[in-house]
């Protein structure tokens, strides 16, 4: 993995650590793939994206939910694709 700066190394041990074994998966692939190039604007996004519930991204995640509109982002979207795995 890149080098990475204190802030993204911060995200890389929250998306290594959430709770949900499924969850660390996920998030800790994306994290690998996408995390060392994810552009500056984007950071607060995937911030925001750690916070949501495990239980409500692994639903969404395997289309069993729907995202709501008003949480819904390209990032969580590119996220839940699973397209990077």
């Amino acid at each position: 993995m890149h080098q990475l700066d204190a802030v993204r190394r911060k995200l890389y041990f929250r998306s290594n650590h959430r709770g949900i074994k499924e969850m660390d998966i996920i998030f800790t692939k994306f994290a690998e793939t996408v995390l060392p190039d994810l552009p500056d604007a984007d950071i607060e996004d995937y911030q925001r994206i750690l916070e949501l519930a495990d239980d409500k991204l692994f639903a969404w995640a395997t289309g069993r939910d729907t995202v709501p509109e008003d949480i819904r982002s390209p990032l969580l979207d590119r996220l839940l694709s699973l397209d990077y795995v």
